[in-house]
């Protein structure tokens, strides 16, 4: 993906089913939660650049000792290996402390000492990190601030254990401020943050509820006050705590959570959007963003992975006891964010690795109509290196369409009896696809985290060319996994292409035209900067249909006050007028870049839906191409967000607000 975009966040969970003192003589380590935590961080760091948190509870923990902590880190998930080493600092320093006091009470009484580094129940009570449940969170800010007060966990303190709260996630509500009202009604007074806010606030506000009538219940029946904290931990039904606080929920979300007690909660939303997987053993539960994070920590197959359905909590009570249940009715057909197949999630998972090359595979018969069929003069390659899957499989169908023609043309040789070995070889040898590396990234670094206004020079930097492969008579394809802003595009990456001084720049997205805004995790909400929209615009202006614009305004306007189960998506009429390949031309020429001595064509096509849903699956989402929304906040977003292009207003759509 060229363009700077924000998007999913990245969970990690580490549930240990034993005691510190079993992993310490299996493992020689009663950290073994915590590294495996960092373990499944690592391999899912492409998820977040804002920062990091970890989050620990320790279970029976005796009154008046401390129980849940959190870290919270503002450096990148780049820089994982540098937090856990502070981390093991701090471990140090504690075990140079205890050793020394254990040490000046061996040499006044003679006898022998374990060592700290060797005791496990000491590094549970000292350490901060060292517990049964074990939570980690990559953040990508889509909404609130982006400084460490922003980053999960969240935590919500209590005297009693059975209602303190800690929640972190990967999820976007459209309905916040709605959610906001709500307890605003019921005499609360809400932090206007963050949908996590909202979320932590809600699920501790039933907590608070569940907690309470417990209490009463048991204080009323006779049970020792000494003995009700037990009994309420017990008792605690965390599943009809979620199954409550998510019943007007709107939205893409996995949200996990640890109550003060111990008990564990992670849901998924009943359409499926954010992803969530799940493994499980003799010794650990563990919970993951992508599955391939828990495959290659736990050295397990794919087959040992499974996904938390949608719209189901599972529950890890402080016994240990696991339950699975539906808080809320699974949706009918599922729409799982197919951003995660096209870009966001990495690729060596099996299935998305296999989607990725189909992707690019669709993306043949387009590319054979714009050049002609002419391979002969025409380079293949890819930018940016998250497309390189994608142009593997775009290869892999170029030479079997390419395999096919030659196996035509000789069996057509044979039938009419001209068949000659000069001409096999000419035909075999010539008009063959080309691939070549043409871009090199050679500076290690993620250049969609740098604030826009220093990123093109940053790109520029970055990216180099292979010189003297490409002639003034070529072709150049280059195969890039979505197209969202197009400004990188114009003002660096084909500056850049150019420099090759090709007769022809041919840009494939592997993502359709990105039309709409997203509101359930990706940050794509103003509409005024998505290059296919200004396409659209660009054209009603060509055509004399201007008009369109304010009446669709009007129209937007008029959904807004409309309840939420009858809005529609007013914006539609934009795009309405004009065909794909209107605007695919149209942005073509929007992206030209400028102030170039290069005279070439730029061409910029784009995958169809179609095509999408073939690659992927007819059931994953499409929402950003299609306008087609799966929950009735998206259609609020959509036309909220034209109504802010139309004012002239920045920022997001989101119903975050009063």
């Amino acid at each position: 993906m060229s363009d700077p975009i924000r998007h999913e966040c990245g969970i990690a969970v580490v549930r240990l089913k034993k005691p510190l003192a079993y992993y310490q003589d299996k493992y020689g380590t009663a950290l073994y939660g915590l590294e495996r935590l960092f373990g499944l961080m690592a391999k899912q760091r492409n998820r977040g650049q804002d920062g990091i948190g970890i989050g620990c509870c320790k279970l029976d923990m005796p009154p008046g000792a401390p129980y849940m902590f959190r870290v919270r880190s503002t450096k990148s998930a780049e820089a994982i290996g540098e937090v856990l080493a502070d981390e093991m600092k701090e471990f140090g320093r504690i075990a140079r402390r205890v050793n020394a006091e254990r040490k000046e009470r061996r040499d006044e009484s003679g006898l022998e000492y374990t060592k700290f580094e060797d005791d496990p129940e000491a590094i549970k009570r000292e350490f901060e990190l060292a517990g049964e449940v074990n939570m980690g969170h990559l953040r990508y800010g889509t909404s609130g601030a982006f400084g460490k007060g922003s980053l999960h966990p969240y935590i919500r303190r209590s005297t009693w254990p059975t209602r303190s709260l800690m929640v972190m996630g990967n999820f976007n509500l459209t309905n916040s401020g709605e959610l906001n009202k709500i307890m605003m009604k019921r005499g609360q007074h809400p932090v206007f943050d963050t949908d996590t806010q909202t979320v932590l606030e809600e699920i501790g506000f039933q907590l608070d509820e569940a907690h309470t009538d417990l209490y009463h219940t048991m204080r009323d029946s006779g049970v020792p006050l000494e003995d009700i904290t037990r009994h309420i931990s017990e008792q605690l039904d965390v599943a009809h705590i979620i199954r409550k606080s998510a019943e007007l929920w709107d939205g893409g979300y996995t949200i996990a959570g640890t109550i003060g007690n111990g008990d564990f909660f992670i849901m998924r939303d009943p359409l499926g959007i954010r992803p969530c997987h799940m493994y499980e053993d003799d010794e650990v539960v563990a919970f993951a963003s992508e599955r391939v994070a828990l495959m290659t920590v736990f050295e397990v197959d794919e087959n040992d992975v499974q996904e938390l359905a949608p719209g189901h909590v599972c529950v890890i009570k402080s016994s240990g006891a696991i339950t699975t249940t539906a808080f809320a009715p699974q949706a009918e057909p599922l729409r799982p964010c197919s951003f995660e197949r096209i870009y966001f999630s990495r690729s060596n998972d099996s299935v998305i690795y296999r989607q990725r090359k189909a992707l690019g595979e669709q993306m043949v018969p387009q590319l054979i109509e714009a050049i002609g069929n002419d391979w002969e003069h025409t380079v293949t390659s890819f930018i940016p290196n998250t497309a390189e899957t994608a142009y593997h499989g775009f290869l892999d169908g170029l030479r079997y369409r390419r395999r096919q023609e030659v196996k035509d043309a000789i069996v057509e040789m044979v039938h009419s009896g001209t068949f000659d070995e000069n001409k096999l070889d000419d035909l075999v040898l010539r008009n063959w696809p080309r691939s070549e590396k043409i871009a090199h990234k050679d500076i290690k670094m993620r250049t969609f985290i740098a604030q826009e206004s220093g990123r093109d020079q940053l790109v520029s930097s970055v990216y180099d060319i292979t010189y003297g492969v490409v002639t003034p008579n070529d072709n150049l394809v280059v195969i890039d996994d979505s197209i969202v802003r197009g400004t990188t595009l114009k003002k660096s990456l084909l500056r850049i292409l150019a420099r090759t001084n090709p007769r022809r720049i041919i840009v494939c997205s592997t993502a359709p035209q990105i039309r709409y805004p997203d509101c359930y995790g990706i940050d794509m909400s103003e509409l005024g900067k998505f290059i296919a929209f200004q396409a659209a615009i660009a054209l009603l202006d060509e055509h004399g249909l201007r008009h369109v614009v304010k009446e669709t305004y009007d129209a937007c306007k008029a959904e807004v006050n409309k309840p939420k189960s009858e809005m529609r998506n007013a914006v539609k009429a934009i795009y309405a007028p004009f065909s794909d390949a209107q605007i695919s031309a149209k942005v073509s020429q929007l992206v030209y870049p400028q102030h170039t001595a290069w005279q070439g064509d730029i061409h910029v096509i784009f995958q169809s839906i179609d095509g999408l849903h073939k690659a992927l699956g007819p059931d994953y989402g499409d929402w950003y191409f299609s306008g087609d929304y799966p929950t009735p906040g998206g259609f609020y977003t959509v036309n909220r967000a034209f109504m802010n292009f139309f004012e002239g207003k920045g920022g997001r759509s989101y119903d975050t607000l009063l």
